[in-house]
């Protein structure tokens, strides 16, 4: 069976490096870690968790919390927080919450003896709720933030105000001059900063404007029941919510003979892998979810690997709590739903 000791001796470094390596990858060089892992990888290592679990009191688990397991937004965080955690010896349970905050807060409940730290992506509880499960469990919040006054819960977010600037210069450049956002439901925390960041971004030309409809659940039934009112308002081009929420625009408008982008250009959020599929494909706003999901798995376990006395620590220097959390950038990719408006 292959061991510790023999990823070692294959990579040239130490067995603490090794370990070091697959619980807090950053924490060593990039040469230092691609001998590693190619050594793991050769050798066919697979960290053995119960052991580690009898030396640490621990269990080998960590928990990801998603509110919809098939928007491909949370499959595709899914698959990164998967292949993060498969690499560093963890197991990985997904919990699909069906968007209910009650049902969040029983799961968490539920897994909680069973795991080390937990993942919650996009929460659906309520501040004051998230604000006791983050005092109370290991955990990392993705899309989220916890309010609470000198909080140290890790977070992992994207950085809407670099993707809303990206989709409106875009639409400007096109000539674009009336612009309509079809924003998701409204308890939700990604639709408030979402919705802000694209006022900024608009508010940035002068001779730019903008109407907003909100309150749409964030699938494609929702793009569905907005968009006859998408239509009713003249707009050039509509950004959405997300893709599914553009797919359910694509689709309606499709069956009553409006043309994308002929008639009117369509923006997606999330770039995920369904924007390549609809026809036209979407133009759309996002970040390497896979990254997402690597990048919270790897505060997580550094949080669980923490030696005591840690946080007492983190607050006495700003430079590592600012460390706790990532900001993910976007990018804009170009498809062919977008297009100069017609004349």
């Amino acid at each position: 069976m292959v061991t510790v000791h023999d990823v070692a001796a294959r990579s040239g470094v130490s067995i603490a490096t090794v370990s070091r390596t697959l619980r807090s990858p950053h924490r060593v060089s990039e040469e230092t870690r691609d001998r590693v892992l190619a050594a793991v990888q050769d050798l066919g290592y697979q960290p053995n968790r119960a052991a580690r679990g009898l030396r640490g009191g621990r269990t080998g688990v960590i928990a990801l919390v998603v509110p919809d397991i098939e928007n491909p937004y949370f499959s595709a965080l899914t698959k990164g927080a998967q292949a993060s955690a498969r690499e560093r010896g963890y197991g990985l349970v997904v919990v699909d919450t069906t968007e209910r905050a009650d049902v969040e807060a029983a799961e968490i409940q539920a897994v909680g003896p069973q795991i080390d730290g937990i993942i919650l992506a996009s929460s659906r509880l309520p501040d004051d709720q998230l604000a006791q499960t983050a005092a109370a469990t290991t955990c990392v919040l993705v899309n989220r933030y916890d309010t609470t006054d000198g909080s140290l819960t890790p977070t992992v977010t994207i950085d809407e105000a670099v993707g809303a600037h990206a989709a409106i210069a875009h639409l400007y450049e096109l000539g674009h001059r009336r612009l309509l956002y079809v924003g998701g439901p409204d308890r939700a925390w990604s639709q408030a900063r979402r919705s802000k960041a694209i006022r900024e971004a608009v508010a940035s030309y002068p001779d730019l404007a903008l109407e907003e409809l909100s309150g749409f659940s964030p699938d494609a039934q929702g793009g569905r029941n907005a968009a006859d009112a998408a239509r009713a308002g003249g707009a050039q081009a509509v950004i959405a919510y997300n893709d599914l929420v553009a797919l359910g625009l694509l689709a309606r408008w499709s069956e009553t003979g409006i043309r994308v982008p002929d008639d009117v250009s369509l923006v997606g959020f999330d770039n995920t892998y369904v924007a390549e599929l609809s026809f036209p494909p979407l133009t759309s706003v996002g970040a390497d979810l896979r990254e997402f999901g690597e990048t919270a798995v790897t505060l997580l376990l550094e949080r669980i690997d923490a030696p005591e006395g840690a946080a007492e620590r983190l607050r006495a220097d700003p430079d590592a709590v600012e460390q706790l959390h990532r900001e993910v950038p976007p990018r804009l990719v170009v498809r062919s739903s977008t297009a100069a408006p017609a004349r």
